[in-house]
């Protein structure tokens, strides 16, 4: 499985915030006697949700050259 990239990352968190302003203005609606329902409300936010988590992460790589700080503090009396 590749890798994520963030250009990639945020096109998906922008499709799915793109789904969440179209189901909120319509969730359901009838053409031809054909009724339709879009996709569920919750499952577009969880994924919303997801994609910002991966996103936020993805530029903290970026920030920090992919690598994360750790600092060890030995606290000592003197």
């Amino acid at each position: 499985m590749a890798a994520i990239t963030l250009e990639v990352a945020k096109k998906h968190l922008e499709t799915w915030l793109e789904a969440e302003t179209e189901v909120a203005i319509n969730q359901a609606y009838t053409i031809g006697g054909k009724s339709f329902t879009r996709a569920d409300l919750g499952e577009i936010r969880r994924q919303i949700e997801h994609w910002s988590n991966k996103v936020s992460a993805l530029e903290n790589v970026a920030k920090n050259k992919g690598r994360n700080r750790v600092y060890r503090i030995v606290p000592r009396d003197l």
